[in-house]
């Protein structure tokens, strides 16, 4: 039912009342439930003929880490494409990174999604059910200790969110006027599509934006996304700077460190030139290896000297709480190991 828009559900509903296609909305958006037998005051023949039509994708495998607050799902839809989303508990925000694409185009090299390679865009009922299972499954099993429901979202799952964007456009118009989702609790993640983040700015909603950088000169960073070379590092400073002047909203950048290639003080001073130009808050993520890969993260000292030499030159630099590394926590891994049939340690759900 999610691949059906929010206003359109009385279509699929036949002759039932108008009461009934609000009480499916309420069920589908704001108290979602993992199974259409939940859905209470529907009449039994109702649910029934809806059954098949809950979720876009069935669950394929859940694992869970991190004294069980982090969660990565594996969905398969029907046409057998895999999806996957994290759910992570903080104290004070539950977080759901959630997937735009099936696999991705844009060949990152440290990226098992893009080491994968690209299949399909996500239909934005796709995306929404992302964030409404995560919903479903709070509400039958709550992160102690975090809130008892999806307060952030993140579009930094599989996919490049910004080449999917008439998609992602209407999921976030879901999320935010169907759902109820606070705008500035989303976060929109892109490795450097300009025009996408032009047309964002553009929006009516003040979501976040976050970019992908990765490295501070074009010549390195177009070996590592290679989409640089069609948006040079200057295009998305510029971009970046009149997302903040359209938005009054601080960009994020996102700079995975990579031993060896991005990790040297020389790497952090020039970032911080760049961070400074776009206004822009930067969050380090020490790399999470993946299997058809050879980079390596750095060692805890050049992490640590790498941050300091940001907030030393007077920029607000976070070390990102790395999640799940026991549970193939990057973005494409689980998909990946699942298609080469290795072993793995999760619990394998069936079919809902």
């Amino acid at each position: 039912m999610y691949l059906t828009a929010p206003e359109d559900l009385g279509s699929i509903l036949g002759d039932q009342p108008a009461y009934r296609t609000d009480q499916v909305r309420n069920w589908l958006y704001r108290t979602p439930v993992l199974s259409i037998a939940d859905m209470t005051n529907l009449p039994a023949e109702l649910r029934r003929r809806l059954a098949d039509r809950h979720w876009p994708f069935h669950l394929e495998i859940e694992q869970t880490a991190d004294a069980h607050t982090t969660r990565k799902w594996l969905f398969r839809t029907p046409d057998g494409a895999a999806i996957e989303t994290v759910l992570m508990g903080y104290p004070k925000r539950t977080t759901v990174c959630i997937s735009s694409q099936v696999g991705c185009a844009m060949g990152c090299t440290f990226c098992a999604t893009g080491q994968y390679g690209f299949d399909r865009h996500l239909e934005a009922g796709e995306i929404v059910a992302q964030v409404a299972y995560a919903n479903a499954a709070l509400r039958s099993s709550p992160i102690a200790g975090s809130p008892d429901h999806v307060t952030n979202v993140v579009f930094m799952g599989m996919g490049e969110p910004l080449a999917n964007y008439d998609r992602v456009r209407e999921s976030l118009r879901r999320l935010i006027e169907t759902m109820g989702i606070s705008a500035r609790s989303i976060t929109v993640s892109t490795v450097g599509v300009a025009p996408g983040i032009r047309r964002l700015a553009a929006e009516p909603w003040p979501v976040n934006l976050a970019i992908s950088l990765h490295a501070a000169d074009d010549a390195s960073r177009s070996e590592i996304v290679p989409l640089n070379r069609r948006y040079p590092i200057d295009d998305l400073v510029t971009a970046a700077r009149e997302f903040f002047a359209a938005k009054g909203r601080r960009v994020s950048i996102e700079w995975t460190l990579i031993a060896g290639k991005n990790d040297s003080e020389g790497d952090a001073a020039a970032l911080a030139g760049i961070a400074e130009r776009m206004r822009a808050h930067v969050n380090v993520i020490p790399l999470n290896p993946t299997p058809l890969g050879e980079d390596r993260p750095p060692d805890r000292s050049r992490v640590t000297r790498f941050v300091r030499t940001l907030r030393d030159a007077g920029i607000t630099a976070t070390e990102r709480d790395t999640r799940g590394r026991d549970i193939d926590a990057a973005c494409g891994q689980l998909r990946l190991r699942s298609a080469r049939r290795t072993e793995l340690p999760e619990r394998v759900v069936s079919p809902r």
